[in-house]
């Protein structure tokens, strides 16, 4: 597992996150749980994103901290991601994690796929 601090390759967490996957893993009831990010082949634009609990690193993820949570993403995904910011917006629609990609020349309307 690498520590992702390099500036070239980074991906931030929103406070908004944070907070809603520490509330996450609470109520999973397991504190070594990290969330995964990782981007697939797939959706309507050609690229998803998938969201997951692990409790273990392999050796190709990077890891990101803030407030004492962790997300993992492994290097290939790293690459389709860098610049990133994860979030966690609620709104009238309903709530969820959404990724604000610079990489992505376009998202579809849900957000949980993109095109490079």
């Amino acid at each position: 597992m690498t520590d992702a601090m390099s500036a070239e390759r980074q991906v931030t967490v929103s406070e908004n996150a944070a907070r809603r996957i520490a509330q996450l893993i609470e109520m999973e009831g397991d504190k070594e749980l990290m969330l995964r990010l990782s981007v697939s082949g797939g959706g309507c634009s050609g690229f998803q994103y998938g969201f997951s609990f692990d409790k273990s690193a392999q050796q190709d993820d990077h890891l990101f901290e803030r407030n004492g949570i962790r997300v993992v993403i492994d290097d290939t995904s790293l690459d389709l991601l860098t610049g990133s910011e994860i979030d966690f917006v609620e709104d009238l629609v309903g709530a969820s994690f959404q990724v604000k990609n610079p990489n992505a020349a376009s998202s579809c309307g849900c957000g949980n796929s993109f095109s490079v």
